[in-house]
């Protein structure tokens, strides 16, 4: 039993049985695995390791006062932009406890509008049903399509049916409980559903036994004529094509083939090895995305700096036309139809109103942005904030963009709670939008927000991706920690008051930084994270992932990844460096039961490695921050949770971040010069030194004790401030 510091309370962690005859050989090199039978979610033993994880976190959250300072969406439909939006489908009432969600990537209405074709997801997990719904009564009907999964849905132009992707059924005997399971998920089928029938009388168009590991997709031409399959087998983006339009067998695409920053490019299927350049690749922007609208234009989006820059361009030359105005942000998505003269933008600036729908029309030759709707939060003043983009040199000098938001005008004085977020991986960039929770945490607790654009990310196209995969995986760290000891060193935050989060392939980013320095963080925050890099590829659709990582079954690529796999890489840093004191940051890892994509054995086992390795093995361990796991229960990997899972979580994290950074909740915030008014306060000092103290009672006594001016006016009482100060009134 330990005390914990930023607790003040004795805190055991269970005794978790080891196994040590668990030892595989790879390549010559003995690795132990003690905790493989944490990877078997139907044993009875791993059930009580989580019940016991989750008592153990529910200890320490109760003693996080700012937890409690912190429905699904519902889909609606118009008849047209004009009209009052009225509901279609409410997925809050699929089931009682708000577990079956709706899945964003298949939604799909037919080209007459009078169906729509939609995915519900149960408990998060990534498997798929497919259900219809007549648009004009609401009327859903019979049919129903199970074992789906990866998939869109598209709707062939007589709208007697739809293309979708599956897996086979699974032998009698075998796991029902979808997203439990860790099997690979090999042998990925494409399949036509015509409406009212049986889904066992659906059509196969295509599979390939010979190639278990491919995954399909389908998508269906403007013109209706032509059937476009998608093969994909890892989660490398090389070669890739997407269509924009077509005109009889003349088809453009979007590619990255020969253009790691993507193009434009176009071919007749008449001459398929005759293509012509539409939009060269840019120099330094990565063209992200482009859709035809207007019969002859396309909208086009650049990631320039990590910043979204949209533009009206000539679909058959790519001579530009057009810029479209927007706010620094991300662009969540483009709607538009080649035979439509409007289309439909969705915005997340960093701020101003936190999401935008804008109408652009094109009816008068210069392209009208108008905003066609708009998300507020009561009480957010975006004047309170600014958001700055910086560039940090990293350890062999390549420059990483950082953004950060915060208050304005604050003091460098490294005083601030700092939160940093970072990914670095699979090609996908990480571009800035607004966030309520986050916003909360830079409001109320003075926090600093930041987000790293390390390598690994589609920032600056390929070669930044592979910049930050395989044998280079390494400078993904190197480029977080470095962000990491800028902000310390610039005044923004201390190691003590600086948290680091990430999920998924970022949770693997905190698990490997905390590993090489434990002494630089404050708080760790590791979401779903891939946490043994030696076994990833044996589990649902971890296979794909070989092309980012590489595979422990190859002897050169298992040496890049021993060096970093989370699971295999703790030790005891008092041990390493005796001379300094130094523990591991307080840490949460968090899983979910049927997160089936990133399967939770990965969070369970470093969970028990950390808590065994770091406390108790040893009598009195030096490590007194706490190491805990929040395991959520009908939850899978991040996706379609009901609104309320999505504010509990956030208020268990940021509340043991606030505990553990010594972060108090504000309900307001001055600065020097400011004047308050009240009755009475209390008060939290934060002097040059950085010591901090805190003080109570009506504003005479306070100014009194702090020796502050102090005046009457009005009847009410006011102080002057000559310090920073956060606090709580009472008038």
């Amino acid at each position: 039993m330990v005390t914990i510091p930023a607790l003040d309370k004795p805190f055991q962690y269970p005794i978790v049985r080891r196994d040590d005859t668990v030892i595989d050989d790879y390549h010559g090199v003995k690795i132990a695995d003690p905790y493989r039978w944490l990877e078997d979610p139907d044993a009875e033993e791993v059930k009580e390791f989580v019940q016991e994880q989750v008592k153990l976190t529910e200890s320490v959250l109760k003693a996080c006062d700012t937890r409690e300072k912190l429905p699904q969406n519902v889909l609606y439909v118009q008849d047209s932009l004009e009209e009052e939006p009225e509901v279609l489908l409410d997925p809050n009432g699929l089931s009682e406890d708000g577990t079956v969600s709706l899945n964003n990537n298949a939604l799909s209405v037919s080209e007459d509008a009078k169906y729509l074709a939609y995915g519900i997801s149960t408990s998060g997990s990534d498997w798929v049903t497919i259900k219809v719904i007549r648009i004009e009564d609401k009327i859903v009907e019979a049919d129903t399509l199970n074992w789906v999964k990866f998939t869109s849905i598209n709707w062939t132009h007589d709208s007697k049916g739809f293309f979708y992707g599956r897996y086979p059924t699974p032998k009698e005997g075998e796991k029902l409980d979808a997203g439990t399971e860790t099997n690979s998920n090999l042998y990925h089928e494409l399949y036509y559903h015509f409406l009212g029938t049986n889904q066992c009388e659906d059509i196969l168009c295509w599979k390939d036994p010979e190639n278990p590991k491919y995954v399909f997709g389908a998508g269906v031409t403007d013109d209706g004529k032509y059937l476009l399959l998608y093969i994909g087998e890892s989660c490398d983006p090389v070669n890739k094509y997407h269509v924009i339009a077509n005109d009889s067998t003349s088809f453009t695409f979007l590619t990255n083939k020969d253009a790691p920053k993507y193009k434009i490019a176009r071919v007749d299927l008449k001459e398929p090895s005759n293509w012509i350049d539409v939009i060269p690749e840019s120099e330094k922007d990565v063209l992200e995305s482009a859709c035809a609208v207007d019969d002859d234009k396309m909208i086009v989006s650049y990631l320039s700096d990590v910043k979204h820059v949209l533009q009206i361009r000539d679909l058959k030359t790519g001579s530009l036309l057009h810029q479209l105005p927007i706010d620094i942000g991300s662009i969540t998505g483009i709607s538009a139809r080649r035979k439509d003269r409007y289309s439909i933008l969705l915005s997340s600036p960093v701020f101003s109103p936190p999401r935008i729908i804008y109408q652009c029309n094109f009816d008068t030759g210069v392209p009208d942005l108008k905003i066609f709707r708009e998300i507020s939060v009561p009480g957010f003043d975006r004047t309170e904030f600014h958001v700055d983009q910086l560039f940090v040199t990293s350890k062999d000098d390549t420059k990483i963009p950082v953004f950060i938001v915060a208050r304005k005008n604050i003091k460098l004085d490294g005083s601030h709670p700092c939160l940093l977020y970072g990914y670095g991986g699979f090609n996908i960039s990480i571009t800035p939008s607004f966030s309520v929770s986050r916003i909360v945490l830079t409001r109320h607790l003075g926090a600093v927000f930041c987000i790293a654009n390390i390598r690994g990310g589609g920032e600056y196209g390929e070669e930044w991706h592979k910049a930050g995969s395989l044998a280079r995986k390494q400078n993904c760290f190197d480029d977080f920690i470095s962000v990491s000891e800028y902000l310390v060193s610039a005044g923004y935050t201390q190691p003590k008051k600086l948290c680091i989060e990430g999920g998924s392939n970022g949770g693997l980013l905190i698990g490997a930084c905390i590993n090489q320095r434990p002494d630089l963080f404050g708080c760790a925050l590791a979401h779903v994270g891939v946490m043994d890099m030696l076994r990833f590829h044996k589990f649902t659709i971890g296979h794909a992932w070989t092309s980012d990582y590489g595979c422990s079954d190859k002897k050169e690529e298992f040496g890049w990844l021993i060096e970093y796999s989370p699971l295999h890489n703790v030790r005891r840093p008092w041990e390493q460096h005796p001379d300094q004191p130094s523990q591991y940051p307080p840490t949460m890892i968090l899983t979910a039961d049927h997160d089936d994509r990133v399967v939770p054995l990965h969070s369970l086992k470093l969970l028990a490695t950390m808590q065994y390795i770091l406390c108790t093995s040893l009598e009195n361990s030096p490590q007194t921050n706490p190491i805990i796991g929040r395991i959520e229960c009908k939850a899978g990997h991040g996706a379609g949770r009901p609104t309320q899972k999505m504010i509990d979580e956030a208020a268990d994290r940021y509340g043991f971040m606030a505990r553990m950074l010594g972060a108090s909740w504000n309900d307001k915030f001055f600065d020097i010069g400011d004047v308050i008014q009240a009755s009475s306060l209390e008060l939290t000092l934060v002097d040059p030194s950085l010591r901090i103290t805190t003080f109570h009672g009506p504003l005479s006594i306070v100014a009194a004790r702090l020796g502050l001016r102090f005046d009457w006016a009005s009847g009410l009482t006011q102080l002057r401030l000559d310090y920073r100060v956060n606090f709580r009134t009472s008038f």
